[in-house]
């Protein structure tokens, strides 16, 4: 299992909806982060849409990243046949050994039936580019319901995304979601977080935390999936939670995304 960042380690720094930066972080520089650090991987996903660059642009990046000696995994959101396939074409430019969907996309909320089915008749353009679909834990869908799409597809080339912490918008702990989805897991989402009671005492909030400070118990985690041997790569996201200034809030992402790393460093070395 190799260790990774994510384009969701540094949201703030390429820019959320209201909220963009000056200058934005590019996948090059996202490249460039991973191979300052030591890894070997990074994961592209939706908030830096790949599908969305020129020919020459994707081109620059795979040279880029080669140069670096660092792999990209391919990620997208929003599972409708047409943008799949066309992830799908992308993921097999970069050679990404996968493509990590989340379902939903803007005015998109299939139910299990559409899913199942889109998949299934997508399936043989994956086995034919070897690429695994890894669909990812998200806020609408259960763990068992999650479960049920991976069964009743039944294929080698589909898998799961694990995210830590997003199942908690569907209503469920994560111990109980990690349970029913680590034997289908080919991705990790290693994101650390906190549960506080608000000053009110009606109420929690979730909050992100620097990999290793939080709730999630990591070690435990990785044991579980080492143990099933079909997890290739955990892939650090942060959710940090925004200062006043923009400014600030970056600073504080990019120190968050060091202090993670070098914990999670001594969990893989």
């Amino acid at each position: 299992m190799q260790l990774g960042l994510s384009s969701y380690t540094y949201a703030w720094s390429i820019g959320v909806p209201g909220s963009m930066p000056a200058r934005q972080m590019s996948a090059l520089d996202l490249v460039d982060k991973a191979a300052d650090f030591g890894l070997k991987v990074v994961q592209i996903a939706d908030n830096l849409p790949l599908e969305n660059l020129t020919e020459t642009e994707l081109e620059r990046l795979i040279d880029h990243a080669f140069e670096k000696g660092v792999s990209i995994e391919m990620g997208g959101r929003g599972l409708t046949p047409e943008h799949t396939l066309r992830c799908l074409k992308v993921a097999e430019k970069l050679n990404s050994p996968i493509l990590r969907m989340v379902i939903d996309g803007a005015g998109f909320e299939p139910d299990m039936t559409s899913v199942i089915k889109i998949i299934k008749d997508l399936l043989p353009e994956f086995e034919s580019r070897k690429i695994m679909l890894t669909i990812e834990n998200h806020d609408r869908f259960k763990a068992r319901e999650f479960e049920q799409i991976i069964q009743t597809i039944n294929s080698e080339w589909v898998g799961i995304c694990l995210d830590s912490v997003n199942s908690m918008g569907a209503g469920e702990g994560f111990e109980m979601v990690a349970e029913i989805l680590i034997p289908y897991t080919v991705n990790l989402h290693l994101k650390d977080f906190s549960v506080r009671r608000v000053s009110h005492k009606m109420g929690l909030i979730i909050e992100g935390t620097p990999a290793g400070s939080g709730m999630l118990n990591i070690e435990d985690l990785l044991e579980k999936l080492r143990l099933t041997g079909r997890c290739k790569s955990a892939i650090l996201e942060l959710w940090t939670p925004p200062e006043a200034d923009l400014t600030d809030t970056i600073v504080k992402e990019i120190k968050w995304a060091n202090l993670s790393v070098e914990y999670l460093k001594t969990l893989f070395e």
